[in-house]
């Protein structure tokens, strides 16, 4: 089954979290991920495992142009300098101590350009923070009859007036392009992983 763009209200009818953590950051659109089989009780720490291995499989040639791409303008531009990322606008800052408690990664973690908020069972946040956006990564993980359901709702708070201009021009080709192919990357990565033993 393909990665596909859905309604944000069936996301936001799950019990999750970010919900309230993110209540003043648009939620731009969201993602569900069919994940085949994979067995009982796995969760947001299987899902990070296969995410993070599934990195050095390449997506395509059209996804992997328009990372290079964006990567060669935040260079250029310097729109992913440190300077972007004050660490006072963390959303970090707003986690309880019960978050904090549960998280199963330490708040605040860097990994690659993110920095994680919390990771818990079924469900995981981090944010990103440049010169383009304010952008927050949040997965829900969800059991179903044929295996499981990951959702992936990407939020975006604007920074600067770049903001909307910069998502204007990338929204068409992440739509189209990117999230469908990672979303097939994390699916294969998923039966490689945990349905080895499937005939």
């Amino acid at each position: 089954m393909p990665t596909i763009r859905i309604d944000p209200t069936k996301f936001r009818q799950l019990d999750l979290r970010c919900h309230a953590l993110l209540s003043d950051v648009p939620l731009n659109d969201v993602w569900a991920v069919p994940l085949e089989g994979g067995g009982p009780g796995r969760t947001m720490k299987d899902v990070r495992r296969v995410m993070r291995g599934s990195r050095r499989q390449r997506l395509n040639m059209a996804a992997d142009a328009l990372f290079w791409l964006r990567w060669r303008l935040g260079r250029m531009f310097k729109w992913d300098d440190d300077r972007h990322d004050d660490p006072a606008a963390s959303y970090v800052h707003r986690l309880t101590e019960i978050d904090r408690l549960q998280s199963e990664v330490p708040p605040g973690t860097r990994e690659g350009a993110f920095r994680v908020l919390y990771v818990f069972p079924h469900e995981a946040v981090s944010e990103i923070r440049n010169a383009t956006v304010h952008g927050f990564l949040a997965l829900a993980l969800t059991r179903r009859e044929q295996g499981y359901e990951l959702y992936i709702g990407i939020y975006v708070k604007p920074v600067s007036w770049l903001t909307g201009v910069y998502m204007a021009v990338i929204d068409p080709f992440r739509r189209l392009i990117v999230y469908p192919a990672l979303g097939r990357r994390v699916q294969q990565a998923w039966l490689r992983t945990f349905n080895r033993a499937r005939p």
